[in-house]
Parts: C-alpha cells; sequence; structure tokens
C-alpha cells in the first residue's frame, strides 16, 4: 500500500467517523422527539377519554 492510498484511507476513516457520531447524534434527537410525541400523544387520548361520555353509563 503507498503512503498516498494509506492517506486516503485515513482521510475517509477519520470522515466516517464522524458521520457515525453525526448519525448517533441525530438518532439520539430522533427518539428525544418521539419520547416527547409519545408524552402529547398519551395526554391528548387521556384527556379525550376523561370528557367522553360513557355511552353505557345513560340507560333508557
Amino acid at each position: 500500500m503507498s503512503e498516498e492510498e494509506a492517506a486516503r484511507l485515513r482521510r475517509e476513516n477519520d470522515y466516517l467517523k464522524l458521520r457515525v457520531a453525526t448519525l448517533e447524534g441525530d438518532v439520539g434527537d430522533l427518539n428525544a422527539e418521539v419520547h416527547r410525541l409519545r408524552q402529547v400523544l398519551d395526554h391528548t387520548l387521556a384527556r379525550r377519554a376523561a370528557t367522553r361520555p360513557d355511552p353505557l353509563s345513560g340507560g333508557q
């Protein structure tokens, strides 16, 4: 392996390490957003269930 090829591979390896770190950060951000949206959805569904009348509670 020539010195030029070794240098190119080192640069590519450095780039890929940086790219992996960036993508891992993006995954962490997306997981946090999913968690937040699940909390919003759970809250919304709980509020909707609390305000919806029970169709079986009435009677004729």
